[in-house]
């Protein structure tokens, strides 16, 4: 299998990545998808958590796993053992970046903390996530998700007015975690070339979910007072939404005055609606969304899905169809972008993840490895890092330390 692919502004750059589950796996992963080396460690038995999540793919990977965990090698080590920390810490030497997401303070305990390794290696760029920041009292205290999504006002903003509390559909605080994480991480890495050392980046699931508020959060602040929910509605911008036409829901987005003349002229045959004081600007249609709205969705429901989709692409409207997930994975455009990559698993036969989103110059970067079985890659990288021989790696085995 050939691993090369010409979007690689990361290569040679090595990331050796300590976490686990969604946050610290989704940096490691963009950073792979970028080109870097990313050997992910694993305890030799139970392997990630996420390994026995969602839908099994051969024997120990599943759909989950996958998702954030393709252009990696795995190699499994126990870091409860002596053996298996010296071998970590001497892939931490050969290593520019670390990723880790063990409770506060526990990567300190097993002796890879970022005082400790960065005492042997000070180029080393150091991530560390936790759940609530270090600089508070909670600073200790496990962060999951879905706490903060509640901790963070996110299920406030999310979902129908009048409906209670209602997380995302998916780990959006571990996915924006995971990103923002590996943003400073990049820049620590440009900063490392002027000063010739790294730093200790640390990221909090809190910190991460509080940006998800983003202009809610402002309104919120402006109000003295939480926003109303809208739903598949923008808070801001009407009409933009979710609609139904006669046949089935398509998303309809008049994101300005002169957009919202030509879809009264040009798609609803209402003109009298923009020449109305009442919704001329943006303002006044958002202030006045009780009376429009009503009005819109009763127009649209008398034209088709195929009708509606037109007028609006004539009108230079931005619209779209209402997709299932499935359907909008094997659709032509999700083929067209070439985003999704499929590859011959060794026990489950053909399968799928999606490819990494960056396109730079036209190219679109690759897989260039699918998702590792477990400890897939031990014996390759101790040779190859380590310079461990057979003897050295079946003792290490011996011991179980790998």
């Amino acid at each position: 299998m050939s691993f090369s692919s010409p979007v690689q502004p990361l290569a040679g750059l090595r990331v050796l990545d300590l976490s686990r589950v969604l946050a610290g796996p989704m940096c490691a992963m963009a950073l792979a998808d970028l080109g870097a080396d990313v050997i992910k460690v694993e305890h030799p038995s139970r392997g990630d958590d996420t390994r026995d999540w969602g839908v099994r793919v051969g024997t120990r990977n599943t759909s989950y796993f996958n998702s954030a965990n393709r252009n990696k090698r795995s190699v499994t080590i126990d870091l409860q053992s002596s053996e298996g920390v010296r071998i970590a810490t001497e892939l931490a030497m050969q290593s520019d970046v670390v990723i880790e997401n063990f409770k506060v303070g526990g990567a300190d305990k097993l002796g890879l903390g970022y005082a400790q390794l960065s005492a042997l290696n000070p180029r080393l760029v150091y991530c560390s996530i936790s759940g609530y920041s270090r600089m508070t009292a909670e600073a200790e205290r496990p962060g999951y998700d879905l706490l903060v999504q509640g901790e963070a006002g996110i299920m406030a903003m999310n979902g129908e007015a009048g409906q209670g509390p209602l997380k995302f559909g998916v780990a959006a605080v571990d996915m924006f975690t995971g990103m923002y994480a590996g943003q400073a991480i990049l820049a620590a890495l440009y900063e490392r070339h002027a000063t010739g050392r790294g730093r200790h980046v640390q990221m909090a699931l809190y910190d991460s979910g509080l940006m998800i508020t983003s202009y809610y959060g402002m309104e919120a602040l402006l109000k003295g007072s939480d926003p109303p929910k809208f739903g598949n509605a923008h808070p801001s911008i009407v009409p933009y939404g979710v609609f139904d036409a006669a046949d089935g829901p398509l998303v309809i987005t008049v994101g300005n005055n002169g957009q919202f003349v030509r879809f009264c002229e040009q798609v609803v045959g209402r003109p009298e609606w923009a020449a109305d004081e009442r919704f001329a600007t943006n303002t006044a249609r958002s202030a006045n969304r009780e009376v429009l709205l009503p009005l819109v969705r009763e127009a649209l429901r008398a034209f088709s899905r195929r009708e509606l989709l037109a007028k609006l692409g004539e009108a230079q409207i931005p619209c779209g169809e209402v997709l299932g997930m499935h359907e909008a994975l094997t659709s032509a455009r999700t083929s067209d972008a070439k985003l999704l990559h499929r590859f011959e698993d060794p026990e489950a036969g053909t399968q799928a993840v999606l490819a990494p989103p960056y396109v730079l110059d036209g190219e679109r970067a690759a897989v260039r490895r699918p998702p590792p079985h477990l400890g897939q890659h031990t014996d390759e990288v101790l040779r190859e890092l380590l310079g461990m021989d057979d003897g050295a790696i079946a003792a290490a085995r011996a011991q179980q330390a790998i």
